[in-house]
């Protein structure tokens, strides 16, 4: 069912370097038509357009690619451009700038320390040899499913933003940066592994397994997951030391090791002067409640969309979908957009992300199709593609009717 007009509060920080009063938050109000085909990038320009042009704020691609519009949203690191209003429960919406960058201007922030940090990964492939044809990779190669998403980071800075430790550690490079380290790492070819290795490392340390990177990454990547990954390599490819030493640890209860300096303890096994027992314990510890965690794939679920009798017969109604995942260690919350098509008893529900680049897409009864505003990708009643970029038709979600009520499978 389309949403109804509503007014919306919107308070922005304001911030002006020539003014010394260290920024302030404006307020706006602003009649939203539509919540679920709104995103948060959209009232923006239209505040910026119709009621204030000094608001500072960067975007770019528009369709989740480029990064440029990450900001904190209601408190918590998203993108604009992928945010829709509709996910943002009633109430004021609050922007500010990210954390742990320089302000330059409002919701604008210096990212030079950013990937300054990022080039100190040394963040380019370098092979180990020579290669006279191009790398054949298996989709299910090993070393392929261990990087997975990974490489998908967009250098948004949302991860770093949301971690904790980089402001208690002004030397930390932060997860995007230990995260493009990590696919590199992870990459038998690579001719840097050893540099690469102990840069990252010393960083790792800072880590405290909070998962907020994770929670807040707009692809979905666990820069946790990319930190602990690299610890383990420290343990599976120790460099001998010139004059090895042995670490003797005298005969006590298990609880005493917790007692040991933390960043002392790893890196003493990441540098190879430990026994194997040693090793062992801490890796089964490292993957076992570090890296499996993030692995692991959150659990099909159905979730209520909305009573049947809602759902107009002949036509095509969105509704707002609202549920939780919970991954182990953390939970994530949802709010998206599904679009129900409802013929006689013929019911399909799609998905309203576009198949091209995941910019969200909107039925348009006028002409009967499916439509994705940013690079004009249409589709059918049916969801089948009919004009623009899209590689393949509309997703569409497993259903069922339950006590008159309509659910989709997620997970």
């Amino acid at each position: 069912m389309t949403q109804e007009k509503t007014k919306r509060e919107v308070k922005i920080f304001r911030y002006d370097p020539e003014n010394p009063d260290g920024g302030h938050f404006d307020s706006f109000v602003l009649e939203i038509p539509d919540e679920a085909t709104t995103t948060i990038l959209d009232v923006l320009l239209r505040l910026q357009r119709e009621q204030d042009p000094s608001i500072a704020f960067r975007f770019a691609c528009r369709v989740n690619m480029c990064g440029s519009c990450a900001m904190v949203v209601n408190g918590s690191e998203a993108l604009a451009c992928k945010t829709n209003v509709s996910h943002i429960p009633p109430g004021e919406i609050t922007l500010r700038p990210l954390n742990h960058f320089p302000v330059i201007r409002d919701l604008v922030v210096d990212m030079e320390p950013f990937f300054k940090k990022y080039e100190e990964m040394l963040p380019f492939y370098e092979p180990k040899e020579d290669y006279s044809e191009p790398a054949l990779i298996r989709p299910d190669s090993q070393e392929r499913e261990d990087i997975g998403l990974a490489t998908e980071c967009i250098a948004c800075g949302c991860c770093v933003s949301s971690c904790t430790m980089a402001h208690y550690h002004a030397e930390y490079a932060g997860p995007a940066a230990l995260n493009r380290a990590f696919t590199l790492l992870a990459d038998s070819r690579d001719g840097l592994f050893q540099p690469r290795l102990e840069r990252a490392l010393e960083s790792c340390y800072n880590c405290r397994t909070e998962f907020n990177c994770t929670e807040v990454c707009p692809k979905d990547i666990s820069g946790t997951r990319a930190i602990k990954y690299i610890q383990r390599l420290a343990l599976k490819h120790r460099t001998p030391e010139p004059e090895p030493a042995r670490v003797v640890v005298p005969e006590a209860p298990p609880l005493l090791v917790a007692a040991l300096d933390r960043r002392t303890f790893l890196r003493q096994l990441g540098v190879g002067v430990v026994g194997v027992a040693s090793a062992l314990v801490v890796g089964s510890i490292a993957t076992a409640t570090t890296v499996g965690p993030t692995l692991a794939k959150a659990s099909k679920q159905w979730v209520p969309v909305s009573a049947l009798e809602n759902i107009k017969a002949g036509d095509v109604t969105t509704v707002m979908m609202n549920y939780e995942t919970k991954n182990r260690l953390y939970t994530q919350q949802f709010s998206v957009p599904v679009m129900v098509s409802r013929t006689g008893s013929d019911i399909v529900c799609f998905n309203s992300s576009c198949t091209h680049l995941g910019c969200v897409v909107k039925w348009e009864a006028l002409s009967g199709r499916f439509h994705c505003a940013c690079h004009g990708g249409n589709f059918d009643r049916e969801g089948s593609v009919i004009a623009g970029p899209p590689p393949r038709p509309l997703d569409r979600y497993a259903f069922k009717v339950d006590s008159g009520h309509l659910f989709v499978e997620v997970g």
